[in-house]
């Protein structure tokens, strides 16, 4: 039997808040509700909650290509308050797309026992999608929560969620 593992992507200020400097629009604060419906179900499973963030230099090399966000120590990489971490749960700072990339994720995933994810968060088209690739590639299970996921647009939204589907074999729920 599949070891499940929730994974909420990038929930930070500065992607969900009016106000922050990466707004995802309200189609990110759209699913606030059901990122926390995503996570008391988690919760009440006992299944773990990894929470994967964001976590950028201030001379970031990814700010040649978006806005500077997401610094290190600033309150726009904080998780944002309705799905605050509770005890136990991992956060797990990355600095490029995929929660993979130059992170302990894998490890803890496995250390866990761990094979199928259910993935959350934003942007669909980005770190969504470059995460699932990532966990595709190292043999787990993907699901993508439909009503969980967003992006800054929505034609990017769907294409992302074609191409999880299509090319990564990940399960839309």
């Amino acid at each position: 039997m599949a070891h499940r593992a929730l994974l909420v992507i990038d929930m930070l200020r500065d992607f969900i808040d009016p106000d922050g400097s990466l707004n995802c629009g309200p189609d990110g604060q759209a699913i606030v509700p059901a990122v926390a419906a995503a996570l008391a179900e988690a919760r009440g499973a006992g299944d773990p909650v990894f929470f994967i963030c964001d976590r950028h230099l201030a001379d970031d090399s990814e700010f040649r290509v978006w806005p500077a966000h997401c610094v290190a120590g600033t309150p726009g990489a904080e998780v944002i308050a309705p799905l605050a971490p509770v005890a136990g749960e991992r956060l797990v700072p990355k600095r490029r797309y995929s929660g993979f990339f130059g992170t302990d994720l894998d490890l803890a995933l496995r250390e866990r026992g761990v094979d199928d994810l259910l993935l959350t968060g934003v942007c669909t088209n980005i770190c969504v999608l470059y995460t699932a690739a990532d966990a595709r590639m190292r043999g787990y299970q993907v699901a993508v929560r439909r009503d969980a996921v967003a992006s800054f647009d929505r034609r990017s939204h769907e294409w992302a969620l074609v191409e999880l589907e299509r090319t990564l074999g990940a399960r839309l729920v």
